[in-house]
């Protein structure tokens, strides 16, 4: 209605300032002016939303099969200016006859039994003449049948039209495709957050209760330094779920290293010793080798590769303790990595090195016996892609009848 009032004060000025809606062609005239104008207007952003609302309101139309969003390109607003341009031109015409044919099919209808009205200045008292007073009663009807039909035909056409205007295009295919996969990135870095840290911990604390159970009567100073374990290794676990679950939680302002507030992200060159001594508490017996090689010291990392690293120790210690039948055996390095890199890259770069082995248990020396206990092998899977994320790589299996797990994580240009 804007639109048309709009096109018609136009349109009555350039005829020479008469009204346009006391002249049927004039109006038809402003009716036809006003159409560009709606198609112009629908290249604002908030049309399409506000058509795909009303679309799954009043259409039915399954919301999968509409775009969420303005449309992020000109072909996805041209045929959003289509659709608003039809929906609001088909709705022009049936909100006139809505407004029109209701009252003539009422008077139709009522004119065999109303004396007053066939006896109006209305043209009415043809109805009365021998073509039969009761043809006014049939035309009525079919008046207001004629107008639920072409309301209904409307309503038909623009629900099967909907999806084709304002269904998704490419764009926006591409746009969600990216979306629910960033979704699916954060999910899967909380679950291997999680089960890293969780899953650590609960491994530790379990063997060091276990072994303070075993010696509760002999050696009561194991037992006071496995119990100061549980409650370091429990400790510092809530923080490490704090920070993980903070990430779940909206406006915490949360960065890569943590929330405001919780524990930071543990790293090897900083945790390492602790990790070490709250798994040699369980009753481990590791040994562990710290060498800064041939170009630098193992402790200056950058920050997101010594806290990828220190959940890869992690989770082969956490391998060790359930499913290793002996010592752990770790040595870091940061070596030269060799003339050219995995991108094809020539000249020297640095690498950390992480090798950790141990003789296996019974029935678990091999990956298949390793991944079919304690979690189906996330922890492996999830060091895996801790590794392949900085460009690096991780090899585990049964190597001179021992299990080994050896990553790899470039120091610089390998991060993706």
């Amino acid at each position: 209605m804007p639109y048309f009032l709009l096109a018609q004060v136009v349109v009555g000025v350039v005829a020479g300032g008469v009204n346009a809606l006391a002249s049927f062609p004039l109006t038809l005239i402003a009716y036809a002016a006003a159409l560009p104008l709606v198609a112009v207007t629908a290249v604002f952003p908030l049309v399409r939303p506000m058509s795909v609302v009303v679309v799954r309101a009043l259409c039915g139309v399954p919301g999968e099969r509409l775009a969420q969003g303005p449309g992020r390109s000109w072909a996805a607003r041209g045929r959003t200016a289509a659709w608003w341009t039809l929906h609001l031109g088909t709705g022009a015409v049936v909100s006139g006859m809505t407004l029109a044919v209701p009252p003539m099919g009422v008077v139709l209808l009522l004119l065999p039994f109303v004396g007053a009205l066939r006896n109006s200045r209305s043209g009415l008292d043809w109805f009365s003449t021998s073509a039969g007073p009761y043809l006014a009663p049939l035309l009525g009807a079919g008046l207001l049948g004629g107008l639920a039909l072409c309301a209904a035909g409307a309503g038909a056409l623009l629900a099967r039209l909907a999806p084709v205007l304002l269904g998704p295009t490419p764009a926006d295919r591409l746009a969600a495709a990216e979306e629910r996969a960033a979704d699916l990135a954060v999910r899967n870095r909380l679950a291997r957050e999680l089960h890293d840290a969780v899953g650590h911990a609960l491994s530790a604390v379990t063997l060091q209760a276990g072994a303070a159970r075993r010696v509760l009567d002999t050696d009561p100073e194991f037992v006071r330094e496995a119990l100061a374990a549980i409650e370091d290794t429990t400790r510092r676990t809530v923080g490490e779920l704090d920070a993980v679950l903070g990430l779940l939680r909206e406006g915490d302002g949360v960065d890569g290293a943590g929330r405001p507030g919780a524990a930071p992200a543990p790293t090897l060159a900083a945790d390492l010793d602790g990790l070490l001594a709250r798994s040699r508490a369980g009753g481990v017996r590791i040994t562990a080798r710290q060498d800064p090689g041939p170009v630098g010291d193992w402790g200056q990392l950058p920050a997101i590769v010594s806290r990828e690293a220190y959940r890869i120790v992690q989770e082969g210690l956490s391998n060790a303790m359930r499913h290793g039948a002996g010592p752990v055996d770790l040595r870091i390095l940061v070596r030269d990595g060799g003339k050219s890199n995995d991108h094809g890259d020539h000249g020297g770069h640095r690498e950390l090195e992480l090798i950790m082995s141990n003789p296996p248990g019974t029935g678990t020396g091999t990956a298949e016996g390793r991944e079919s206990r304690g979690g189906g092998g996330r922890g492996l899977r999830g060091a895996a892609e801790r590794a392949a994320l900085l460009g690096g790589r991780v090899e585990a299996g049964e190597q001179g009848g021992h299990w080994r797990l050896r990553a790899v994580l470039p120091l610089g240009g390998g991060a993706r």
